[in-house]
Order: C-alpha cells, then structure tokens, then sequence
C-alpha cells in the first residue's frame, strides 16, 4: 500500500504541472536582435556587436526571472558566442577566439543545453556537461553537489548511496578518474563520503565520460570526472557567505588588478557545534556497523567529536595577451575522535580513538598562445593523501595504528594545433610517480609492517578531431601509450567517439576505448580503520596485484526535435586484472586474494520533455554484471557485488518566477547478497555459506524533494533560500547485509540500512 501512495503522489504532481505547461507553452525560436532588445529593457543591459556576429540567429528566449549570471551564461551556450563585460551592465558580442579555447575542441560543440535540467549539457564527443555557475535543481538537493548531481545522469549510481562510492556502469569507485584543474585526487567525499568534498563555489563546470575519453586522460578504467574551475580574470568582486544544516562556506573571486585574479573558497562542518536533525541523520548513516556505534558489551562509547573542511583557492596571472598562469590549491580534511569507557577489574578506563581523512593539492598552470592556430600547455602539480587511524582496545589493553598514504607527482605537456577549420591536432606528454605506503602498528604483542611501493609511468598521446564542412559529422581518433618504468612495460590504448547525424533530428554515436591504470583500493579486514573508512589505496606489483586493463565499446542512437530528446545506448564492457579483496566480500571469498575480471552488459534508455518552465525525465538502466575467477567457483561466473539489474529514475522540475521545485524518484532492484545454510552453520559452529551472490536484497525505492527560492535585498545583494527531504516517504532501504558469528556460536545477521528521511535546508547571500 506504501508504494501505491507514493506513485500517487508522484503522479499528481506532475500531472498538475503538466497541465499548467500544456496551457502556456507556446515557446519557438525567435531571432537573437529581438530578444537582446527585450533582455536589455528587463535587465538594464546594454549590447554592443558587429551585425554579422548575429545575423540569421535564432534560439529560444530564456526563462523569466533569471539571475544576470545566469541569463548570460544561457545566451553564451544557446548563440556559441562570448558575452564579454565591458562593465556591470555592458558586454560586447563576439565570435569565439582561439584565445577563448583551453583544451577544447571542435568536437566538443554542444548537442543539447537544459539536458534534464539547467546547467547541465551534452557534447558532441560524448561527454556531458555541468556548467555550476548556472545549474538549475534537481530533487533532493539544494546545491549543486558535483558527485550528487553526476548521478542523475543514466548509468552512474551508487550502491550504498556514498559519494565515495560512485559506480559508472557497473565498475568500482577506484576505476573512476576524478580530476580537480587537472589534479588527481584520491580523496572525493566528506562525511566519509555522503557528500562531495569539492566546495561548488569555484568549481566553473564538469565534465563527465563514460567511455571513448580523450587520450589526454591516463588512469580510470570505469569513468572520468573532471572539474574545472574558471581561468578569466573577473572584472569586479564577487562574493557570497551561505550555510545548511551539515556546514557554513563562503567564497570570493577578488580582481587584484586587471591581469591578475584571487579565487579562494573555505566550508567548515557545524557538526562539533550543533546537533541538527540532517546530522543525525548523517551519523546514524556512516558510523553504523562501526567500532563507534558497536562497541563491546563492557564498553560504553560517548563524547563523539567529528568535524570536516576544505580551502581551495586559484591565483590567475594573464601575463600577457597569450601568456597565462594558474596556480590552485585545495586542502580537504574530516577528522573524527571519541572516548571509550571499560569497566575492568571493577575500575573505569577512558581511552581515545582517532580517525583523519586529508588530502592536499599545489597545482600551476602555464599556457601560452603562439598565432591563432598553435597553443601550449604545461602543467605540474604534487598531492597527497593521508587516512590514518589510532584505534585503542581497552578491554584488551591493545593500541592499532593503521596509515594509508598517498604521495603524487605529475608533469603534463599539451599542444594544440588548429589545422583548418575541419580538422585539429591534440598531443602530449605525461610523466607521473606515484608512492602508496601502508602502515600497521600494535601493540600488546608489539608488531608494526610498514611497505611502500613507488610507480612511475611516462604517458604519450596523439589525437585527431575532425568535423565536416556540414557538421553532420564529427569524429576523434587518439592513441595513448604508458610506459611503467618498474615493470619495463608498455600499454597501449586506443580511443575513438564519432558521432552521425543520420536523418532530420537523428544521430548515431559510437564510442570505443582501450584503458589501464596501476592504483586500486583494497580491503583488508572489515573493521580497518575503525570498519568506517576501510579501503586503502596499493599500487600495481605486477604479480598478485596487477595492472587493471578495460575495453570498452558503446553504440547509441538520440532523437532531438523541439526540446524532446529520446536516447538509447548500448554498451558493452570488460575489466581484467581486478583483486578479490578490492570488492569488499564479506561471504565464503573475504578472505581470499586472487585475480579475476568482471563483464558488463547493459543498456541506457532515457526520454527528457522541455517546456519553458518545466522539464521532466524518465531513465531506465538495464545492465548484467559478472565476476570470473578463476580460483573461485571452479571458474564459473557469478554476479558482480554491485550488479545492479534494473534501475529507474522518473523526476522533474519547475521554475514559477523565482521559486523553483523538483520531484524525483529512484528505483533498482536490490543488490547481490550471500545467504547461510543455517542448519549446518549451527551444527558445525561455522558459516556455510550457498551460492555466492545468487540472491537479491530486496529492491530500493527513494523519493526526494527540493525547493529553491531566489530574492533580493538590493540591486547589487541577492539572496536564495533552499530546502530538500530526501527519501520523503521514510523507506527502509537495506543497502547490504551479511553474517556473524558470535561468541556463544550464534548466527547473526547484520544489515545496512540507507539514509532514512533526511530534511535540510540552507540561507544563501550572494553580492
């Protein structure tokens, strides 16, 4: 009965707001001059460009009420000009320069903007899009959370609904390449992954590529993520302070000068501070199945402290028309300690135990401009990663010091060539050396194991971008070799994304890729790192842990005509070289360490109707994910950990002036689980465990909310007011579940539960 009230609900409000969208939409193109006549009496602007800049021009009008940033933004994506500000309320129109291009090709046009919602676009190449500065709503949030938002597109979810745990058609987080201005990072979430550790303020857009990436892009054989932040010098200040009920941030882009711009953000948890319902909501969440929340009978946990920030910052130096440096910088930090008090021998003991989760980034840019058809890069940067562990046993009188650490060096050489107006050259160098060190410390037997390993790769790649004189076809061709100095060899790795029009309003996509990398994360016992954070990163030895290898190939045909996009995506994927350990076992195999693979087949359908103020969209993820071992299961596959089979996702969003709501719903079956064979578990005090993921939890079913409401105090000092309930009906959500034995040999069962109702709510002041 549960179910039926919330598709009721679900159905009603779209039903109302699809009606009122029938009634008023009478939205068609319109010529860019009138519509720049209309913006500058509404907004007081002023427009100046030359008349065949935007002759024959015609795109849609934007929506009402749009903030300035926004509207322009919208105008540069819908025209593919640059709005440039001469001044607060004047901007000049021009064609884009070669001097406008970072990285960016001509393959890289855009296919549709507004895709699901605003801010978020596809590209010719494959990839989509997130451009933050003028992200719209989706449900359940109230900011744009970049690993949030990544998962409302088709085939990228997470099982266990962190962040940290992001899985892009059917791989692992670790198979993901998540980049920070080109950064590697190692660290991605804060609250030990429910929420993005990168502050949206500075983050300018995001890229997102499930397959046929750029050969620029060594490492993540499942998915890419790549956040960018802006590289234009603002012509005034700009700032803003907000807070929610997890943390507060502000953030400031500061013109020191006309050639050099200050960036710097900083967000710091309230959770040490203030107790709020999302908190404990988020706490119940991580810290279960922990040695916090489960400690032994004779000890009592209490005086919990737990608290997260990041700091990131971007120095801009334009040193001359053609010449630009950026250096960055990002620190990430959570940290948690609590006290344990033991009854022993009739006395108390209060003991402490710490866990800290960091990352630090330096990173510096130098591009340079030759003639309008060669451009340069270079790029060198250094982080670091750091997961520590000091856990204290006082019913045993045992201290555990467990470290994960993380050293990275990494130069980049880039060059891009504009051959001709069809076709251009992209190809570089990359040198990297990696160092991943592990420490174990006890005490009460004294025993400490401390190994290090050290890779360095050299990565080279050429690439072709080619466009017809028609735009009805687009293609890239890219070859990357690795070179890994310690194991003398090399991997090569092909990429290919083309892209058809076949008929009025039809095109075809095929994308294909060849991929490896050497870093992966393990678990070596549950309760590492107190059970809360348990992998840790290794690096590839070449012989029990391997280099990951994946090929890759998806085919899909999209049908675009007036704000209707129809999708269908078939893909094909397959990754060797993985370790039983890295995908968290915990039936007959948790402590088995062998090699194997997995092979996914899947299917990514998705259907998204714009109006004027309304956009809705419905996707539907088919996909059959298994594992092959060959020391396992006499070499007979069974289902991935993550096989997620059937995943639906049915949403929408409306903008009513300045208040604008969203409604979504998401659904999959449930994940693999192991079952016991009770009778001989009981009569031979051990599990036996039946067939290894040849069950299911039970299906997964969330609704969430959200609400955002923009004002203003003065001309120059806006102001947003957000609030979102996730999992609005309350849904228990098993998310995992696995057996125990006890002391006394009894069997039990535990299981993971996902976040229940969570409300929240933020207070923004922008100026």
């Amino acid at each position: 009965m549960k179910s039926k009230h919330i598709l009721f609900f679900y159905c009603c409000f779209f039903s109302v707001f699809g009606v009122l969208q029938a009634q008023k939409n009478t939205n068609t193109k319109q010529y860019l001059t009138n519509i720049l006549k209309t913006v500058e009496k509404e907004y007081n602007l002023s427009f100046s460009y030359a008349d065949e800049t935007i002759t024959d021009k015609q795109i849609y009008p934007p929506a009402k009420n749009l903030s300035q940033a926004k509207l322009i933004d919208y105008l540069e994506t819908e025209t593919h000009l640059v709005f440039e500000a001469l001044s607060e309320n004047a901007f000049v129109i021009r064609s884009i320069l070669f001097s406008d291009i970072t990285k960016t090709q001509y393959l890289n046009e855009i296919l549709l903007t507004n895709y699901l919602t605003e801010g978020i676009s596809l590209q010719a190449d494959g990839t989509s899009r997130i451009h933050l500065k003028a992200f719209g709503i989706l449900p359940g949030l109230i900011e744009p959370d970049v690993l949030q938002t990544v998962q409302a597109l088709p085939g990228i979810t997470s099982v266990d609904e962190r962040v940290s745990n992001l899985n892009i058609r059917g791989g692992t987080n670790d198979q993901n390449l998540i980049l920070w201005d080109g950064v590697k990072m190692y660290q991605s979430g804060h609250f030990f992954g429910l929420i993005s550790a990168f502050n949206p303020s500075l983050i300018d857009q995001v890229s997102i590529s499930k397959n046929g990436s750029s050969t620029q892009f060594g490492d993540g054989v499942s998915g890419i993520i790549d956040m960018r932040s802006s590289n234009t010098i603002s012509t005034k200040f700009n700032g803003g302070i907000g807070a929610n009920m997890l943390a507060a941030d502000a953030f400031a882009i500061i013109p020191i000068s006309e050639n050099i711009g200050l960036q710097i953000a900083g967000r710091r948890s309230l959770t040490d501070g203030i107790d709020t319902p999302t908190y404990k909501q988020y706490f119940k969440r991580i810290f279960q199945d922990s040695d916090l929340t489960n400690p032994t009978e004779t000890v009592l946990t209490n005086n919990e402290n737990f608290y997260f920030y990041d700091v990131s910052a971007k120095l801009i130096y334009d040193i001359s028309k053609n010449d630009k440096l950026e250096v960055s910088f990002l620190t990430i930090d959570n940290a948690l300690d609590y006290e344990e008090t033991a009854t022993i021998n009739n006395s108390n003991t209060i003991s402490n135990s710490q866990l800290s989760q960091g990352s630090l980034s330096i990173n510096a840019k130098y591009t340079r401009n030759w003639n309008p058809k060669l451009q340069t890069s270079f790029q060198g940067y250094f982080s670091n990663y750091d997961l520590n562990a000091n856990q204290v046993d006082v019913s045993n009188n045992q201290k555990l010091i467990q470290e994960n650490k993380v050293s990275e060096g990494n130069f980049k050489a880039h060059i891009l060539y504009n051959v001709d107006d069809q076709l251009n050259y992209f190809g570089g160098y990359q040198y990297s050396e990696t160092g991943i060190g592990n420490l174990e410390d006890v005490s009460n037997p004294d025993y400490r194991r401390y190994i290090k390993e050290v890779l360095r790769t050299h990565g080279f790649f050429n690439e072709l971008t080619f466009k017809s004189k028609s735009g009805n076809t687009r293609a890239r061709f890219g070859f990357r070799t690795n070179y890994i100095e310690k194991f003398s060899d090399f991997y090569f790795e092909p990429r290919l994304s083309f892209n058809q029009i076949i008929a009025k309003n039809f095109r075809v996509e095929v994308l294909a890729e060849l991929k490896s990398q050497t870093t992966s994360q393990i678990i070596d016992l549950q309760n590492d790192f107190l059970g809360i954070e348990k992998k840790r990163w290794i690096l590839a030895n070449d012989e029990d842990i391997p280099i990951i290898k994946s090929q890759q190939v998806s085919t899909g045909i999209h049908y675009n005509k007036k704000q209707l996009l129809i999708s269908l995506e078939g893909y094909i994927k397959h990754v060797d070289g993985i370790t039983s350990r890295s995908q968290g076992f915990q039936n007959q195999f948790q402590y088995t360490n062998t090699i194997g693979d997995y092979f996914v087949t899947g299917l990514d359908f998705l259907i998204n109707k714009q109006f004027k103020d309304f956009s809705t969209w419905m996707s539907y993820s088919y996909s059959k994910n298994d594992y092959t071992f060959a020391e396992l299961q006499n070499g007979n596959s069974f289902p991935n950990n993550v096989d997620i089979r059937h995943q639906l996702n049915l949403s929408g969003t409306y903008t009513l002036n300045r208040l604008k709501l969203a409604l979504g719903m998401n659904w999959h079956s449930g994940r693999p689980t192991t079952l016991i064979n009770s009778t001989e578990s009981k009569a031979t005090n051990t599990l036996v465990y039946g067939e290894p993921n040849a069950n299911s939890l039970p299906d997964y079913w969330r609704t969430d909310f959200s609400a955002i409401y923009d004002f203003e105090f003065s001309k120059h000092i806006k102001a947003q007011v957000c609030a979102s309930v996730w999992n609005i009906f309350d849904t228990e959500n098993i998310i995992n579940s696995y057996y125990l034995m006890d002391a006394n040999n009894d069997i039990l069962e535990v299981k993971n539960v996902a976040l229940g109702i969570t409300p929240n709510v933020s207070f923004r002041v922008s100026f």
